[in-house]
């Protein structure tokens, strides 16, 4: 025994991160996805953001009625939308498609994709990505 613990303590390869994350609402930040000042989009809360080493990040998203579309971006790995309500038009290359309340879409996101809200109501989606 040293300091009150065993050696293997001090050997012990043992990874001390926890095996599940809790993050309350009254925790999560919303944050713009825009921060040069333009007119955001949507705004987004990370639901994951106290795990350092994720193998996916995920974000609950707000999109504006009237907002403008997205910029087309790619980033490695897939995406997961989830349509909590609102609708939500996604572009993926030059194909166009609509989700309404309670539809999801998978897809690879190294192909260009972006985002619009849809109609007349604030969409509300879960937004998740493979690292």
């Amino acid at each position: 025994m040293v300091f009150g613990v065993g050696l293997d303590n001090f050997f012990s390869k043992e990874d001390p991160r926890p095996i599940a994350a809790v993050v309350r609402r009254k925790d999560r930040l919303r944050l713009p996805n825009r921060t040069d000042g333009g007119e955001p989009t949507y705004f987004f809360e990370s639901l994951d953001f106290p795990v350092t080493d994720r193998k996916m990040d995920a974000y609950f998203a707000t999109f504006k009625p009237g907002a403008q579309p997205t910029e087309r971006h790619t980033h490695p790995g897939a995406e997961v939308i989830y349509v909590v309500s609102g609708a939500l038009d996604v572009t993926i290359e030059d194909e166009d498609k609509t989700l309404h309340q309670g539809d999801s879409i998978y897809f690879d996101s190294s192909n260009p994709h972006s985002y619009r809200q849809s109609g007349k109501q604030t969409c509300c989606a879960v937004v998740v990505v493979t690292n």
